[in-house]
C-alpha cells in the first residue's frame, strides 16, 4: 500500500506539472523574442514528464491490484477457518447459500473498493489539492470560481452514499437468498425431477432474480443520477471559468497561457469529479458487504474452546449424562437425562424421532453444549477439553451419510489422512465393503462423485462406517447406520460389529430391533426424558414402550417373523 501511494504521489505531481508546462508554452509562441531551443526543451520536458507519470501509474495501479488481491486471499481464508469453527448452533440458523454469497461476492466487492476505491480516493484528494492550489497561485479570484462548485458535490455525495449504502446491502442479501435457492436446486435436482416440480422451481427462483434486479437496478439508477448531475454542475463551473477568465485576459491580468493552464487543471478534476460517483458507488457496496462479512467474522461460535482446556488422552469410555437439559428453541428437547456407561458397555437408544437420540449424542461430541447439568467423559466434563481431542475420542457414523467429490480411498481415510492403504482396506473390509469396492472401475481409485452419487445408499454408508473405524476411537456412536441397507448386508456388518464394538464404548440409535443385537442395556426416551432402561429381555417382559415398539416390529414384518435382539423373545413368549 505505502508503494501504491508513492507512485500515486509521484504520478499525480507529474500530471499537475503537464498544464503548467503548455501554459509556458503558449506564452512563449505569443512571444516573437522566444527561441527554438526553448520551445524544443519545454516539448522534451512534456514528453518526459507524462511519461514519468504514465511509469508511476503503471506502479501505483500494479501495486493496488497486488494490496486487493492479497487483501481477499486472506479474507477468503478467514472467512473460510471462521465457517469451520462455527458450531452446528450457528449453522443451523443460516443458509448455505448466504454463506457462499458472503464469502465470494462480498469480499469481491472489498476486493474492488481496496483496488479502485481506497487507491483511487487518495488520487482524487491530490488531484483537487494539488489543482487547487496551483489554481490559486495563478488568480485566487477564479479559483474561487471554479472550486465553488466542490461543496455542492461534496453535499450530494454524502446524501446518495446513504441511500446507496441501504440499496446494496438489501441488494447483497437478496443475492445470498438467490445463491441459497440455486444451491439447493443443484443439490435438489433428484427430488425436483422425482416430482416435475421445475416450473415451481423456475417461479421460485425468478422471484429471488427479480428481487436483486430490483434493488441491483435501483443502486445503479441512483449512481447514474448522480454521475449526471455532477457532470452538470461541472460543465457550468466551466463555462463560468470560461466567461470570468477570458475578462481577466482582456484585463491583462493574467496571460493567454495562464487561461488555458487554468482550463487544463480544471480538466484534470473532470476524473475526479466522475471518479466521485464511482467511489461513493464502491464505498457504499463495500460497506455493507464489509458489514455481511464481519457478521460471520465476529460471530461468536455457541461452543467455543475454553482457555485452558486439557487434552482427552488414554480414555478408558466411561460416559456419564448427569442431569442434562438441552433445548434447541424454547421448546425443551432433553430433560434430566441421567446415564452412566461404562466402559466397553454396549448401549442401544430408541424412541420415536424426535425423542433426543441424536440430540445426546451431538452434547457427548459437543457439537453443542447442554443447558444444564453435564456430560464427562472418564469424569472429565467434555466442556474441560480440546475439541480436537473430544472429537477423535468419539466416533460418529452419522445417519445422512455425506461423501466428498473424491476417491473411495480419501473418503475413507478423510479422518486419517496419514493412514495407509493397508489400514484402509482393512477398515473396508470390516464395514464388508471391500469385495464390492474391488468391482468398481478403478478400485479404491475410483471417483464416488459429488455426494457419492455413483455409489448406491447402502454401499455410501458402509464407507462412512469404514471412514469412522480408521480412527479407532475408543467411544463409537451408530446413528442408525444400518437403514439403508438390505437385510444380507445387515447381516454381514452385524457379524463384523462383534468384533468392532469389543473393549469399545458403543451407542447404537437404532429404530429397528435387528440393529441392537449387540447392546446389554437399552435406553428407551420418550420426549426428552428417559422412559425406560435395562436389559432386552426385562423391558421386554415390561410392557411398556419397548414392548410396544416390538409389537408394532412384528405385526409389520413380512413373514411376521420379528428380528429380535439378541436373546430377547418375541412378546407372545414373554407373555
Amino acid at each position: 500500500m505505502l508503494a501504491a501511494w508513492s507512485s500515486l504521489l509521484l504520478s499525480t505531481g507529474f500530471f499537475l506539472t503537464v498544464p503548467r508546462l503548455i501554459g509556458w508554452a503558449i506564452d512563449d509562441v505569443g512571444d516573437p523574442d522566444t527561441e527554438v531551443s526553448r520551445m524544443v526543451t519545454l516539448g522534451g520536458l512534456i514528453i518526459g514528464v507524462v511519461f514519468l507519470r504514465g511509469i508511476f501509474n503503471y506502479v501505483n495501479l500494479y501495486m493496488a491490484e497486488s494490496v486487493s488481491q492479497h487483501l481477499s486471499y486472506r479474507v477468503r481464508n478467514m472467512m473460510y477457518d471462521k465457517l469451520q469453527h462455527l458450531s452446528f448452533a450457528f449453522h443451523d440458523t443460516q443458509h448455505t447459500g448466504d454463506l457462499m454469497s458472503r464469502s465470494t461476492v462480498d469480499v469481491e466487492m472489498n476486493r474492488h473498493f481496496i483496488q479502485m476505491g481506497l487507491v483511487r480516493s487518495g488520487q482524487i484528494l491530490l488531484l483537487v489539492g494539488g489543482a487547487a492550489t496551483l489554481m490559486f497561485l495563478m488568480d485566487w479570484q477564479l479559483a474561487l470560481v471554479s472550486m465553488a462548485f466542490v461543496p455542492i458535490i461534496a453535499g450530494r455525495a454524502m446524501i446518495v452514499s446513504r441511500r446507496m449504502r441501504i440499496m446494496w446491502r438489501r441488494a447483497q442479501v437478496e443475492m445470498g437468498l438467490m445463491t441459497t435457492v440455486l444451491q439447493e436446486n443443484l443439490a435438489g435436482q433428484r427430488v425436483v425431477k422425482a416430482f416435475g416440480a421445475e416450473a415451481h422451481e423456475e417461479q421460485k427462483f425468478e422471484r429471488k432474480n427479480a428481487s436483486v434486479y430490483d434493488w441491483t437496478y435501483q443502486a445503479r439508477r441512483l449512481q447514474s443520477q448522480n454521475s449526471a448531475f455532477m457532470q452538470a454542475v461541472f460543465w457550468a463551473s466551466t463555462g463560468m471559468i470560461l466567461w470570468f477568465g477570458g475578462q481577466a485576459v482582456i484585463s491583462d491580468r493574467m496571460t493567454m497561457g495562464e487561461l488555458v493552464s487554468f482550463i487544463f487543471y480544471t480538466s484534470l478534476l473532470v476524473q475526479p469529479v466522475r471518479m466521485i460517483g464511482m467511489l461513493v458507488n464502491t464505498f457504499a457496496r463495500a460497506i455493507s458487504a464489509g458489514e455481511r462479512m464481519f457478521e460471520v467474522l465476529d460471530a461468536p461460535s455457541p461452543v467455543e474452546e475454553r482457555p485452558g482446556a486439557v487434552v482427552l488422552e488414554n480414555v478408558r469410555g466411561e460416559v456419564r449424562f448427569e442431569n442434562v437439559d438441552f433445548s434447541y428453541t424454547a421448546q425443551p428437547t432433553l430433560r434430566g437425562i441421567d446415564l452412566t456407561v461404562e466402559p466397553g458397555e454396549v448401549v442401544a437408544l430408541l424412541g420415536a424421532p424426535g425423542a433426543g437420540k441424536t440430540t445426546m449424542m451431538s452434547l457427548l461430541a459437543r457439537f453443542y453444549d447442554v443447558d444444564g447439568g453435564r456430560v464427562t467423559i472418564d469424569g472429565t466434563d467434555v466442556r474441560d477439553v480440546t475439541l480436537a481431542s473430544l472429537r477423535a475420542a468419539v466416533g460418529l457414523v452419522q445417519q445422512d451419510v455425506f461423501l466428498f467429490s473424491a476417491t473411495v480411498s480419501e473418503n475413507i481415510a478423510y479422518g486419517r489422512l496419514d493412514a495407509t492403504q493397508e489400514q484402509i482396506v482393512a477398515a473396508a473390509k470390516t464395514a464388508q465393503l471391500h469385495d464390492e469396492i474391488m468391482e468398481l472401475p478403478d478400485g479404491y481409485d475410483t471417483a464416488v462423485g459429488e455426494r457419492g452419487v455413483t455409489l448406491s445408499g447402502g454401499q455410501r454408508q458402509r464407507l462412512s462406517i469404514a471412514r469412522t473405524l480408521l480412527l479407532d476411537p475408543p467411544i463409537l456412536v451408530l446413528d442408525d447406520s444400518t437403514s439403508s441397507v438390505d437385510a444380507g448386508t445387515e447381516a454381514d456388518i452385524q457379524r463384523a460389529m462383534e468384533a468392532v464394538v469389543k473393549g469399545r464404548t458403543t451407542f447404537i440409535i437404532a429404530h429397528r430391533l435387528s440393529s441392537i443385537q449387540h447392546a446389554r442395556t437399552l435406553v428407551v426416551l420418550d420426549r426428552g426424558q428417559i422412559a425406560e432402561m435395562g436389559t432386552p429381555e426385562e423391558l421386554a417382559a415390561s410392557g411398556g414402550l419397548f414392548s410396544q415398539m416390538a409389537e408394532v416390529q412384528v405385526a409389520a414384518s413380512l413373514d411376521g417373523h420379528p428380528s429380535t435382539a439378541a436373546g430377547l423373545p418375541a412378546r407372545g413368549a414373554a407373555s
